[in-house]
């Protein structure tokens, strides 16, 4: 039932949202989200459907946002997996940290897609220090690719 609620949602926007296909699979994604219990919206019909599938109505959207559901299930497990692992070797790799706010800065890792030095509660050398220093202990990685202005990430 819950695909089909968003479904229904779905084709209930379209129509109004001419030109707002993103606002409306936001809300299908919203509708799903809901109707499965989940405490965060989740983008699977937004990445899954294609711009064809918008066009569909009744029956046929309705089994396009199942296809689509179908093919993310198994990536979005295997992603969500990946961080886990990751979340917790990070957590693992704490108690080597000597920095006074290793603990704080690790939390703000746990809890932000990204962090960037200058956001964590140390100095700016000590902070550039930990990034390294974690980077090394394979606990996070460097986002941008950048050698100034970095981001770093689970």
């Amino acid at each position: 039932m819950p695909v089909t609620r968003a479904a229904m949602d779905l084709e209930r926007v379209l129509p109004d949202a001419l030109r707002a296909n993103a606002t409306a699979l936001v809300l299908a994604d919203a509708a799903l989200a809901q109707a499965l219990g989940w405490p965060y919206l989740v983008p699977l019909l937004a990445t899954g459907l294609k711009r064809a599938d918008l066009r569909r109505q009744g029956d046929d959207l309705r089994l396009a946002c199942h296809r689509a559901l179908i093919g993310l299930v198994s990536e979005a497990v295997r992603l969500s997996s990946d961080l886990t692992r990751r979340a917790a070797h990070l957590k693992a790799v704490t108690p080597k940290l000597r920095a006074k706010a290793a603990g704080v800065a690790v939390e703000m890792f746990l809890t932000r897609d990204a962090v960037a030095p200058t956001a964590l509660p140390l100095p700016d050398r000590a902070a550039r220090r930990l990034c390294d220093r974690l980077v090394d202990l394979a606990a996070v990685r460097e986002l941008t690719g950048r050698d100034t202005f970095r981001l770093y990430g689970v």
